[in-house]
C-alpha cells in the first residue's frame, strides 16, 4: 500500500491567527504604468496620463478638504445657507476624487492617496489653520476652482491629441463641468446687491 504523501511545512498550515507586521516591497513603483494593459494606448501616453491626472487629483484632494474646513468654520449671517452648500460641494468634490483615482488605476498607474503627498504636490495655496471671514473663504475657494479649471483645459485638450478619449471625457464631463457649476455657486455670494431696499432707479450700485 502507497505511503500518502504529507505536507507539515509550516508556511504552508492554515490558521486563524492574524499575520501581523507584515512587509514587503512596493508591488508598483509610483509614476509607473503597467504595461501589459489591452487599452490600445501606448505606455507613454498612460505615463503622461496619469503624472497629469496625479496632479489633478492633489488639487481636488486639497479643494475637497477646503470645503471640508470652511464648512466647519464658517460664521455670521448667512451661517446656515454656507454650511450646507459647503457641505454639498464638499460631497461632490468626494466623488471626483474617486472618479480622478480610479482613471489612473484605470490607466495602469498608481493614484496619490496620503495627505503628505497630497500637500507637496497640490498647486493650491495653503490656508491658514484659523477661521476667516466669509469673503475670504470664498475667494479661497474660488481661487482653488481657477487652478484646478485652467488645469483641465489644458489636460482636456491634450488627452484628446494623444487619443485618451477615456480621460477627456472624464476630465471634461466630470472635473470641469462640476467645477464650473460650483463656481457659479459661490461667485453669485460675492456679489453686492442689497439685502433690504434696492438702489435708485438710475444709481450705479
Amino acid at each position: 500500500m502507497a505511503k500518502k504523501d504529507t505536507v507539515s511545512t509550516n508556511s504552508s498550515k492554515v490558521s486563524a491567527q492574524p499575520r501581523l507586521h507584515q512587509k514587503a516591497r512596493e508591488i508598483q513603483a509610483y509614476g509607473t504604468v503597467s504595461f501589459l494593459l489591452p487599452l490600445e494606448l501606448e505606455e507613454p501616453v498612460r505615463l503622461e496620463m496619469t503624472e497629469q491626472l496625479n496632479q489633478l487629483l492633489a488639487d481636488t484632494i486639497t479643494l475637497r478638504d477646503l470645503y471640508k474646513k470652511s464648512h466647519w468654520q464658517v460664521a455670521g449671517p448667512t451661517f446656515y445657507q454656507l454650511h450646507l452648500l459647503f457641505d454639498k460641494h464638499y460631497g461632490e468634490q468626494n466623488e471626483l476624487v474617486d472618479t480622478i483615482a480610479e482613471r489612473i488605476q484605470l490607466l495602469g498607474g498608481v493614484s496619490l492617496a496620503m495627505a503628505a503627498d497630497v500637500a507637496e504636490t497640490t498647486q493650491i495655496e495653503r490656508p491658514p489653520r484659523g477661521r476667516e471671514e466669509v469673503p475670504v473663504q470664498l475667494s479661497r475657494l474660488l481661487d482653488a476652482h481657477q487652478v484646478i479649471i485652467r488645469h483641465c483645459r489644458t489636460l482636456a485638450r491634450r488627452a484628446s491629441a494623444l487619443g485618451d478619449d477615456g480621460t477627456n471625457d472624464v476630465v471634461v464631463s466630470d472635473v470641469l463641468r462640476t467645477n464650473e457649476l460650483q463656481v457659479w455657486f459661490i461667485s453669485e455670494h460675492l456679489v453686492n446687491v442689497p439685502l433690504v431696499m434696492a438702489a435708485a432707479p438710475g444709481v450705479a450700485a
